[in-house]
């Protein structure tokens, strides 16, 4: 036990004075007399004794009454079980992904959180509050209580590690409580790593009532007919969901197909046939887990032709023709010397096949048009200078390519989950009759393959930047060095090559990643393209950042938008291209359940239970209202031996 004001206890001393008094009290005695002493003297000596302890009871209360008047001005208390904690800052990190979305007892696990902060949040409490996009220093419950209200789901992952390192970097001689409310979803144990002494860590972690989610995990193309669109819509079951669940493609707001599924695998693709003309709509399954991952939003744009040309012997490219068919593509080829220099800003694709010698200006020319988007195909000759090649080469990234191998060679190995061959295969194929070459290059690249030889060395690989990509072949085609033209890889390979430029097929972009998209405009210098909503209600709008590249323009989404949905890419009022935002997956999987990796901090069962712990074991416990009660029933106690003690 220890005192506020200990030096108010010297009056205990003044406890010897009552005591003083009643030793030393000289009382006179009066004579009387009598005829028979036998009575008195008996009568005498009983009134003494009951007098003497009704004197010495009155003592015992009066000090003790002292005593705890004394003790009660002292202001006495037990010292508080963490009082060094009583200086720390208060810190709250709330968890707003979409993960926190799934229900629990009570609700959605953050609308259930807001509410409980919202209610056992201290009002004289000052405290930093940091979501997944914002940051609140020094508030208040009733400062914060609007943001708090209208606090949405952000497309933004949980990242414990930023957080943490946020608060750290405040520069404060006090040590921080950081109370973290989160679901622990995808929580990686790197993220605990700024956790040191200075951070007294607690978590609260709600928990969902089921695991279960179903969600429209990607649109692709499947194939493109002369009416319509054949769409693949890919669905990933997280969990056994036995239901059937209703799926739904709406152009804009009018349904275009509709089905049901049920799932008995993880994974299930749905084919739907619609017309072939321009879309801007979403699909939907109804479905009872988390709800941000039960729309996809996408576009397709209305089809043009793609331009490309290619360059050298046209006897070589007479392949080419066949391929690129004048109802999808725009194809024409020049021999080098004949080359307009000019027409080559206009394509989508140029294809390098098979020249002995790449000039410098040529070379100039293709990293220019690379670096605006566009897409370069390279095929070697077997005449070509390794240093020429190399020269090319190393515009592009990290290539080089030794001395030519005369020794045949066979391309076993088909990266099948490369975006080249998305849709061309239903299934990884094991009897394929894979071609050969009888002469290639040594290729080196620091960049993934996506055709291989037996040895693992590559034959086709590819490099991008944010809107071109670079094809590099390491062997001439030609029929007398290989079978690659007679293979079933020829046709996919080089149609979508030069139609991951072209003008039609899926739009859909991720929100709050940097994502270019190039549109064929031509703008003046004054002249901006914006985008809005058209699925949102409160329309928003915005200006992305946009770069001029001749004829096209390149708009990069960052920052904005913040909204999955429809949207529309305007100049001057005029809508000019659909574009599609979705949210990342990566919070579709509620069993990715990593509490256990919080097992060795404190955890708390609720907001309240937290904040309630933080203030007992921080407060001092004083009891000097006990010492005025002990005060009252001595006096008390004084009265009752006055009035019944004889």
């Amino acid at each position: 036990m220890q005192f506020k004001h200990p030096e108010i206890l010297y009056f205990l001393f003044l406890l010897v004075l009552p005591i003083l008094v009643h030793l030393f009290q000289l009382r006179r005695f009066k004579k009387e007399y009598f005829t028979n002493v036998k009575f008195l003297k008996e009568l005498s000596i009983q009134t003494r004794k009951s007098s003497q302890l009704k004197k010495w009871l009155l003592l015992l209360t009066r000090l003790l009454l002292l005593t705890a008047l004394i003790f009660t001005f002292a202001q006495p208390f037990f010292k508080a079980k963490d009082s060094k904690g009583v200086t720390n800052e208060l810190y709250l990190v709330v968890d707003n992904s979409f993960s926190m979305q799934a229900k629990g007892k009570q609700g959605e696990l953050l609308k259930r959180a807001v509410q409980e902060l919202l209610e056992n949040t201290p009002e004289n409490t000052t405290f930093s509050l940091l979501t997944n996009d914002d940051v609140y220093w020094n508030t208040d419950i009733k400062s914060i209580q609007k943001e708090l209200m209208n606090l949405d789901y952000s497309a933004t992952s949980f990242q414990l590690d930023q957080s943490l390192t946020k608060i750290k970097s405040r520069k404060t001689p006090f040590n921080k409580d950081v109370m973290v409310i989160t679901d622990a979803i995808n929580l990686q144990a790197n993220q605990l790593k700024p956790i040191d002494e200075t951070i007294n860590p607690i978590f609260i972690l709600p928990k969902s009532e089921q695991k279960n989610n179903v969600s429209v995990d990607s649109v692709y193309l499947q194939q493109t007919l002369d009416n319509f669109y054949e769409i693949g819509v890919k669905l990933k079951s997280f969990g056994q969901s036995e239901q059937e669940i209703p799926v739904a493609i709406y152009n804009q707001k009018q349904l275009i197909a509709k089905t049901q599924v049920k799932f008995n695998q993880s994974e299930k693709d749905l084919f739907f046939t619609i017309p072939k003309a321009d879309f801007n709509g979403y699909v939907f399954i109804d479905e009872p887990g988390l709800n941000y991952d039960n729309y996809y939003y996408f576009s397709i744009s209305k089809p043009e032709k793609a331009n490309v040309l290619a360059i050298g012997n046209p006897d070589k490219n007479q392949f080419l023709t066949k391929i690129y068919t004048e109802n999808e593509f725009v194809f024409s080829q020049f021999e080098l010397k004949s080359l307009d220099y000019n027409v080559l800003d206009k394509q989508d694709a140029i294809i390098i096949n098979e020249i002995t010698e790449i000039p410098q200006a040529l070379q100039t020319t293709l990293k220019a048009f690379y670096d605006k988007g566009g897409n370069i195909i390279f095929i070697p000759s077997e005449e070509n200078n390794v240093a020429n090649i190399n020269s090319l080469l190393r515009n592009f990234g990290t290539f080089s390519v030794n001395e030519l191998l005369k020794k045949e060679a066979q391309i076993t190995t088909i990266s099948f989950s490369h975006p080249l061959y998305n849709g061309v295969f239903e299934k990884k194929v094991a009897n394929f009759q894979y071609p050969n070459t009888k002469t290639n290059f040594a290729l080196k690249s620091a960049y993934p393959s996506i055709l291989m030889y037996e040895d693992q060395s590559p034959f086709l690989t590819i490099v991008s930047n944010s809107l071109g990509s670079f094809y590099v072949f390491s062997a001439p085609i030609n029929k007398d060095n290989s079978n690659f033209k007679n293979s079933p890889l020829i046709v996919p390979t080089f149609y979508n090559m030069a139609f991951q430029s072209a003008k039609s097929g899926i739009n859909a972009l991720t929100v709050g990643t940097s994502s270019p998209i190039t549109i064929d405009q031509l703008l003046a210098k004054d002249e901006i393209i914006s985008v809005v909503s058209v699925t949102d209600e409160k329309s928003e709008k915005f200006i992305p950042q946009q770069q001029i590249l001749n004829n096209k323009v390149k708009l990069t989404f960052s920052e904005s938008p913040s909204q999955a949905g429809n949207y529309n890419a305007l100049k001057d009022n005029t809508i000019i291209k659909n574009i599609s935002f979705n949210y990342s997956r990566t919070e579709s999987d509620l069993r990715l359940d990593n509490s256990n990796l919080l097992e060795s901090y404190e955890n708390g069962n609720s907001i309240e239970s937290v904040f309630d712990a933080l203030q007992t074991n921080r407060t001092d416990n004083t009891i000097w209202k006990w010492f005025v009660i002990l005060a009252l029933l001595f006096v008390v106690l004084e009265i009752l031996i006055q009035k019944f003690v004889k």
